[in-house]
C-alpha cells in the first residue's frame, strides 16, 4: 500500500503550490512513505488522476485539481479533506493506513474499538448528575434551617415576652407592698411626742 499524492510541479497558481507543499510537508514530518505524481510532466499520471477521482468529488467543472491523494488505488480524497482530517487528528484513518501506536489517533481509535466512549460518556453523566444533586442539596438544606429557625425564634420570644412581663410583675409587687408595710409612720409618730416633750420643756 502506496500512499500516491498527485501534484502539479509546474503550476502557476500558488495556492495549488502551497496545497502541495502542506501535503507534502506534512507526510515528510510524519514518516508517511509516499510517491510523488506529477500531472504536469507526465500525461499518464494527469488522466489516471482525472479517471479515478470519484464522480461526486469533482469539482463543478469536472476536472479535479492537485493535490489529489490515494492510497494505491483507493481515493482518499483532495485538499480541503486532507485538512480537515487533520484537525481531527484522523489523517492515518483517511489514508487508510495504521496509526502509530502512541499518536493520538491510536488511542482515539483504541477507545472507539473497546467501546469505552460509551463507558466514559456513562461515568461524565453519572459524575454530571451526582454534582448537580450536591448542588441541589445545599439549597434545599439552607431553606430548611431558615424555616426552622424562623419557628424556633417566634415561641423563644413570645416566652420570653410573658416571661419578662411575669417577672416585671413579680418586681413591682412586692417592692409596693414593703413601701406600704414599711414603718416609716411608726418613727414619725414617735418623732411627734419627742417634739412635744421638747416643746413643753421650752
Amino acid at each position: 500500500m502506496v500512499i500516491k499524492v498527485f501534484i502539479a510541479t509546474q503550476s502557476g497558481s500558488t495556492a495549488i503550490k502551497k496545497k502541495q507543499q502542506d501535503v507534502l510537508g506534512f507526510l515528510e514530518a510524519n514518516k508517511i512513505d509516499f510517491k510523488e505524481m506529477d500531472i504536469a510532466a507526465n500525461e499518464d499520471n494527469r488522466k489516471w488522476m482525472r479517471e479515478n477521482v470519484p464522480g461526486e468529488k469533482r469539482p463543478q467543472n469536472g476536472i479535479p485539481l492537485p493535490p489529489q491523494i490515494f492510497n494505491d488505488e483507493l481515493y482518499c480524497g483532495d485538499f480541503d479533506a486532507f485538512f480537515n482530517a487533520k484537525e481531527d487528528n484522523g489523517v492515518y484513518a483517511f489514508l487508510g493506513l495504521t496509526p502509530p501506536p502512541g499518536s493520538k489517533e491510536a488511542h482515539q481509535a483504541a477507545i472507539i474499538q473497546n467501546g469505552e466512549v460509551s463507558e466514559n460518556k456513562a461515568i461524565l453523566e453519572n459524575i454530571g448528575e451526582s454534582k448537580t444533586a450536591k448542588d441541589e442539596e445545599p439549597a434545599q438544606q439552607m431553606v430548611e434551617p431558615e424555616d426552622a429557625v424562623g419557628e424556633i425564634h417566634k415561641p423563644e420570644s413570645t416566652s420570653e415576652g410573658e416571661f419578662v412581663e411575669k417577672e416585671d410583675k413579680e418586681e413591682e409587687e412586692p417592692v409596693s407592698e414593703n413601701e406600704e408595710e414599711q414603718p416609716v409612720t411608726e418613727e414619725e409618730e414617735d418623732e411627734e411626742p419627742v417634739t412635744e416633750d421638747e416643746v413643753d420643756e421650752s
